[in-house]
Formats: C-alpha cells, structure tokens, sequence
C-alpha cells in the first residue's frame, strides 16, 4: 500500500473513536488536526513529528502484559514502533510492530485503547514528537494455561510476561493506566 492508506485509516479510526474521557477526546481531535496539516504524519521521516502504533500484548487469560526492555527508552514499555509505507492501515502497523518485537504471529489484534504523546530523540536522531495509537491484543491460548513463548528481537534488550497487577516499578503509572484501558477493550462485552 501506501504512507495514504495508513495516514486515510488513521483519521478514519480516531474520527470514529469514542475517548474514554475528556483527555483522551482532546488527544484525539489534537490527532486529527495534526493529520490534516502534515501529508506524512504517519512516517518517521516527518521531523515535526509522526504518528506511532504500538500494542499492549495480553495472554489469553488477561492477567499479564507482555513488556520490552526498550534500549533507547530503557524502561519497560510496550511493543511497537513506527508505520512503515508498506502497512495498510494503522491497526496493521500496530499488529506488525507486535508480532516482529514479540515472535508471537498468531497475536489478535483488539481495539483502539489508548493516545499518549511524548518528545523523543528516535531513529531520526534529532528531537521529535511521537503520537502513539495504542491498541490493545490477545495472545493464543497455549496448554495448560502456560504463558506463549516469545522471541527477544534486536530491538529490544529484554522482553517478559508481567502479571497485571505487579507492573515495573520504575514506570510510574504510563504503563499501569495503558493496562487498565486495554484491558477494557479485551475483556468479555467489550467493543473489539
């Protein structure tokens, strides 16, 4: 595809995206507009900023996160990273993202749960602005309620099972609040 069909699928998913509150609602318009000034918001060569995709990984009974050890963050964080011209849509960058960092190829992709912006210096190497779209994803079941294996990419230095109620303690509460909206989203009755 192209940097159009993620730009089209990101104005269309956050134009229809009901914000869990009125944070979230700000953060989106804020998306929407910065989408309609910059033709390259969704790619990494955008220097005034891009939009980013990540994923919140959940085993199959949702009571742990699968976290990276980011290297140049160097916090635990969730998967995910920039859209790359060939996605098709953001949800698939998401998805891809989640499935390179974490080896898992079966993960089910859920709903949108969550907007975070943050300065970073990324790959680019001058300062910049990520415009994250986090979405929430479920892992397979594996036999005997097991935890899925995963395979540590050269993108991160460690990767682990977190139980949702025991997260990093040197993350403050960014990754515990991104839990608590994803889990909304990948729970029974919920809208994905």
């Amino acid at each position: 595809m192209s940097s159009q069909s993620v730009h089209s699928s990101a104005v269309e998913l956050l134009g229809s995206w009901n914000a869990a509150g009125p944070e979230q609602d700000s953060l989106r318009h804020t998306y929407l507009a910065f989408l309609d000034a910059q033709p390259d918001a969704c790619l990494r060569r955008n220097v005034a900023g891009h939009l980013t995709a990540s994923t919140i990984v959940f085993d199959a009974e949702h009571t742990h996160v699968l976290l990276t050890l980011h290297p140049r963050v160097g916090k635990w964080i969730q998967l995910g990273g920039h859209c790359e011209e060939s996605d098709e849509s953001i949800a698939d960058a998401a998805l891809r993202e989640a499935r390179e960092e974490s080896g898992i190829d079966e993960l089910r992709l859920g709903a949108l749960a969550q907007l975070h912006t943050h300065p970073i210096t990324c790959s680019l190497g001058v300062p910049t602005r990520h415009l994250d779209v986090r979405f929430a994803a479920v892992a397979p079941a594996q036999p005997g309620g097991e935890l899925p294996r995963f395979d540590i990419s050269s993108e991160s230095d460690d990767l682990r099972w977190w139980p949702v109620d025991d997260l990093p303690a040197d993350d403050g509460t960014e990754i515990a609040t991104l839990v608590a909206a994803a889990l909304t989203q990948v729970s029974p009755g919920s809208p994905s």
